[in-house]
This record gives structure tokens, sequence and C-alpha cells, in this order.
């Protein structure tokens, strides 16, 4: 059986030909969306739909994507909602201490003093470095910067990560 991991949703289409308006969730845009690349389509009870990409580029906040054999808006209307995975073999090897989303979200997160923090539910990416979001029992939701003085050791095996939380970080727990 085949993994698959999400890379998008289609959240409209773009024009009169047969783009349409991605909201990604990869790090690898440039990499996903090659000319040529194939990509899945998940749609609510309809069968899985591979596409190959036609054309790529950004606009505003959106990557706009075009697929071979569906030139134009018509064809792609239906595509809405869609949601975009490529298979396990499509993953390529990162760097180390690189990750993919799907390895970081479930982790258990532990400070220094060794006592559980929460669970990673999210990953955002609002600019310079990604943000992960902890699910704390009882509290808000924590927000920890992926960056070296934060995040000490992930231990994929072990399903934890390592944190040093700097000061006023978790103010609001206290």
């Amino acid at each position: 059986m085949t993994n698959y991991y999400k890379v998008g949703k289609i959240v409209n289409t773009h024009g009169i030909r047969g783009e349409v308006r991605v909201i990604s969730t990869t790090d690898f845009t440039e990499e996903r969306y090659q000319v040529g690349e194939q990509l899945l389509l998940f749609r609510d009870k309809q069968e899985v739909l591979p596409l190959t990409i036609a054309s790529y580029r950004r606009h505003k906040n959106f990557d706009l994507l075009s697929f071979e054999g569906y030139p134009n808006i018509n064809d792609v209307e239906a595509f809405r909602d869609g949601v975009l995975k490529i298979s396990e073999k499509q993953l390529g090897e990162l760097d180390e201490h690189e990750y993919y989303y799907h390895e970081i979200i479930g982790l258990t997160v532990i400070d220094e003093e060794d006592k559980e923090i929460g669970k990673i539910t999210e990953i955002l990416s609002p600019g310079a470095n990604d943000v992960w979001v902890v699910k704390r029992k009882g509290q808000k939701d924590a927000l920890l910067p992926y960056i070296e003085s934060v995040v000490k050791a992930v231990d994929l095996t072990a399903g934890t990560v390592r944190v040093e939380i700097p000061e006023g970080l978790l103010d609001d727990a206290d």
C-alpha cells in the first residue's frame, strides 16, 4: 500500500486557460510543480485523478498550475476543493535537520526539564522560519519557532522533540 502526502489544495480556478489556484503545503514548490511532474488529485467520492503539470507560476500568495489535457476553465472547474498529493516514492532526500511535515506533526514536545509540553498538531510557514503549533492540555496552543535556539533535538524514532523554551515564550501558561 502506498502512502500519499498532501502538497496543496485547489481553492479556485484562475482565468480561462485552465489554471487553478493552489494553497501549497510544501516547502518545495519549485521541485513539486516542475513541468512534467505528476500530482494526484483527491476529491470526495471520486477516483484519484493523476495530473501532469503543464505550467507553474506564482501569483500573489498562490501557486498557479495548469495540467496537460485540461486547456480551459471548463476542464478544471471540477477540480476546485480537490487536494493535490504525491506518492511516497516522490519524496526526495532531505538534508540533516530538515523534515517533512508529516514526520513532525504528532511528535511530543519535551522541555529542558523533561516535562511534556504537548503534541505538534500543525506547522505554519509565516516567513523566515516555520512555526510549530503545540496542543497543550487545558491551555492555549503554544507556538514554537523552528530555530536552533529553541528546537534542540528531533528524535523521529522516539517520537519526541526536545526544546529549550526562551523566557516569555509560554508566559500565558503560568
